[in-house]
């Protein structure tokens, strides 16, 4: 355990580096908006593409895994939302709640940490946790909110969706990687090269990023970003859990690493999304910050356990 947690401390480390340049306002908050930017748009997008032009579909998408990760999330993504009704909270807030509960930060953080940790072989699941996160989730919030603020749900919000989806870099480089290896066409070599540059950057810029957009954000309604990041960091990845080993039956090493997904904090772009809307930000800002403290133990737990370190 205390190697796993040693391998995981480097990553961390990274995360307050940034915090401590955001902190102390050197890095200030137009800084780290355009290191994400670069990070979002280039460097993971390199990465990704890269990861998917060298797997096989087959490698990615397993029916049994989608399943059980879709069962784990709808279980902990009903809880937080019924919890959150029971505090009679609206609709929308609830589904902001609910998101923080079961999306992670697959992308910024899961795929370089998960990489280095489990090796090579786990970017297939962690692309597909991914997708899973950003085609169904990312698509249900908006139509929770669209639909309760406007009563029902026209065929424009479709259109918002699609066009949302095909204009995320993340999924359009994956399909690009994925098209690529279909039609079993190799990367060139310069390309191969060129985009193996170019991703290595999103390791230490992704984290460094992650630090200073903490550093602007604030622990209030501590109770509730309390309740959320215990969701986050311990229901989702013990409900992923039971779904993956004792009702779908997934193979051991995916189902370790879509557990590993799960224990992540909450994913930055749940914020934008609550930005966005001018629904609960302060709450899911808390919530981030809270969850992504707490995972230095948590996630070291529970790569620990699955790697039996």
């Amino acid at each position: 355990m205390l190697e796993i947690f040693l391998k995981t401390l480097p990553f961390f480390a990274l995360i307050g580096l940034g915090w401590g340049a955001g902190r102390v306002r050197f890095f200030p908050d137009a800084a780290t908006e355009y290191l994400t930017r670069f990070v979002f748009y280039f460097a993971l997008s390199a990465m990704l593409f890269r990861f998917a032009a060298n797997l096989s579909l087959a490698e990615i998408f397993d029916a049994r895994f989608a399943a059980a990760y879709l069962a784990g999330c709808f279980v902990v993504y009903l809880t937080a939302t019924i919890v959150a009704r029971l505090r009679k909270v609206p609709a929308t807030e609830a589904a902001v709640e609910a998101q923080c509960a079961v999306i992670g930060n697959t992308g910024f953080l899961g795929v370089p940490l998960l990489t280095v940790l489990l090796g090579p072989a786990a970017a297939g699941p962690i692309l597909m946790v991914l997708a899973i996160d950003l085609i169904v989730f990312s698509s249900l919030i908006t139509l929770i909110i669209t639909g309760a603020r406007e009563g029902h749900l026209s065929p424009r919000i479709l259109k918002v969706l699609f066009v949302g989806l095909i204009k995320n870099p993340m999924i359009v480089s994956m399909a690009a990687g994925l098209t690529l290896s279909a039609a079993g066409l190799a990367l060139p070599a310069p390309v191969e090269e060129f985009t193996a540059i170019l991703g290595a950057a999103a390791t230490p810029c992704a984290l460094f990023a992650i630090g200073a957009s903490l550093a602007s954000k604030t622990a209030e309604r501590l109770s509730v970003a309390l309740w959320l990041s215990f969701s986050k960091l311990v229901l989702h990845p013990t409900a992923v859990a039971v779904a993956a080993l004792l009702v779908f039956d997934v193979e051991p090493f995916a189902a370790g690493v879509m557990i590993a997904a799960a224990a992540l904090p909450v994913a930055g772009n749940v914020y934008i999304l609550a930005r966005n809307y001018g629904v609960a930000p302060q709450r899911v800002s808390a919530s981030i910050l809270i969850s992504t403290m707490f995972s230095i133990v948590t996630v070291s737990l529970v790569v620990g356990w699955i790697t039996g370190a």
